[in-house]
């Protein structure tokens, strides 16, 4: 059978199991409901755009592109395909051939883990659901799209999992999936990031550089699961999350070009910036350190039973599990730096307890890469100003920085300096007004951009810039 052909495509057999395939297409409708109320707001109905839909998981399939209306996008399910004689890469049971079912012992844990994972990315579909009305470009609006449709589908992955694996349980955590809301009292998200507005496109951005990013490196860390559908599920999700970070990161760079360019004409003034309708350095730099410090809470405490737990039973590896040295880590240790009395200390955890900050060591070194490549943008045009990550004990709420403040340099300082300064390195109301002012008019003309992002490198597909990503239909 074609897969393409099938009202949910897929490559794991779902017209051979009548069960499952009743139980996800009774499911498809709340889903698409959901899509209607938090999907893309004025986008719906009376627009099509430029999509990539994955039909299939080799090279063709995943990347089949055309012009779609949103809610017509055809969501599946698709598995990598599966490794000869697969064995587990990590843990006591380490050599051990993988699990194509769920011991039991494990069941609350990894529902645990998939659910939390699922959970994201509905999330980041609500954060954004308004940003079309405000775009700089069909080209950026398409790519805000293109990755909306795809954090469903990856719900949709995790929702086959739930369905499959976890009986009653599973469909319930499946519902409640489309029950929670990013931002609400009543019912939020999981997780705090995916609570946070997202209300300007410079925050857009960021989202995608720095939270994608978070995304990336626990999808990395689940790709190395023992139980091999999570795992095989995660590995072709990673295929279409480097798509979110390039929007993310190379969207950054664009604004800084402009910047750039801005502070090239006015001699190199910052204070020019906003005069001339751009986005000034100090301002991204507030909201680079928002949300790099809100995207490494995602990682959890630095010290955690937790990961040492997930990491023992095979449940949750390390980035590149394959190209470290020791794959059971029953020995060695990890130096933190903890505060202390005001001051910090070092602190010598094992590495079994430490593989959440292991994880975030490897994301912050990715994260420093894209800022360097920020940065070279700036001395191309001859700006001496540079961009940086903050210190990962800035703006923490979770771990062992939590309710404790730090600049972002990383030393401690008190409650009330912080209350003082807090202006000067997290984006305040006085810089939304800014920004929502200068987004306040949408681009929606192929052939123009809006003044405060420079035009990206190249098109998508082949296709040129000024090509209608977004068409509208009569």
């Amino acid at each position: 059978m074609n897969i393409s052909s099938e009202k949910i495509p897929n490559n794991i057999g779902l017209s051979s199991d009548r069960r499952l395939k009743r139980a996800l297409e009774n499911w498809q409708p709340a889903f698409i409901d959901w899509w209607m109320e938090m999907g893309p707001a004025g986008f719906q109905e009376h627009h099509k755009v430029y999509l990539r839909t994955a039909v299939g998981v080799d090279s063709k399939g995943w990347a089949h592109f055309e012009h779609v209306r949103m809610p017509e996008y055809r969501w599946g399910i698709f598995l990598a395909e599966p490794e000869n004689d697969r064995r587990i890469g990590f843990g006591d049971f380490y050599g051990q051939p993988v699990w194509q079912e769920i011991p039991g012992e494990y069941r609350n844990p990894l529902r645990r883990l998939i659910v939390t994972q699922g959970d994201t990315e509905p999330a980041s579909v609500e954060q954004q659901r308004l940003l079309g009305q405000t775009c700089p470009s069909i080209y950026d609006l398409r790519n805000l799209f293109q990755v909306n449709v795809e954090e469903g589908r990856h719900l949709w992955a995790m929702v086959h999992l739930l369905h499959s694996y976890f009986g009653r349980d599973g469909r319930e955590e499946a519902e409640s999936l489309l029950l929670r809301r990013s931002g609400s009292e009543d019912a939020p998200r999981i997780l705090g990031a995916f609570n946070q507005p997202v209300t300007s496109w410079l925050d857009f951005f960021m989202f995608a550089m720095f939270t994608d990013r978070d995304g990336k490196y626990q999808l990395l860390a689940l790709a190395e699961s023992s139980f091999d559908p999570l795992s095989r599920a995660t590995r072709f999700m990673l295929t279409e999350e480097a798509h979110h970070m390039f929007v993310g990161e190379t969207g950054v760079s664009r604004v800084v070009e402009r910047t750039a360019q801005i502070m090239r004409d006015s001699k190199g003034l910052s204070e020019d910036v906003r005069k001339m309708g751009g986005i000034d350095l100090p301002t991204i730099q507030k909201h680079l350190n928002l949300w790099y410090s809100l995207s490494i809470d995602l990682f959890g405490g630095e010290v955690s039973s937790n990961a040492a737990t997930y990491f023992a039973n095979g449940l949750k590896g390390r980035a590149h599990e394959g190209k470290c040295a020791d794959h059971q880590a029953e020995e060695g240790t990890y130096f933190l730096d903890v505060p202390e009395n005001g001051r910090m200390a070092r602190e010598e955890i094992s590495v079994r307890n430490a593989m959440n900050e292991i994880l975030r060591d490897s994301y912050t070194e990715d994260c420093q890469r894209g800022v360097d490549r920020w940065n070279k943008v700036l001395e191309k045009y001859g700006i001496s100003d540079r961009l940086f990550l903050p210190s990962k004990r800035f703006h923490r709420h979770i771990g062992v920085y939590a309710g404790k403040h730090f600049d972002p340099q990383g030393t401690p300082i008190g409650d009330e300096e912080f209350n003082r300064r807090k202006a000067e390195w997290l984006p305040g109301p006085s810089d939304y007004e800014y920004e929502h002012n200068l987004m306040r008019e949408a681009v929606y003309e192929p052939d123009k951009m809006a003044n405060w992002i420079a035009p990206p490198r190249r098109g998508i597909n082949g296709l040129p810039i000024n090509y209608e990503y977004v068409r509208t239909e009569e």
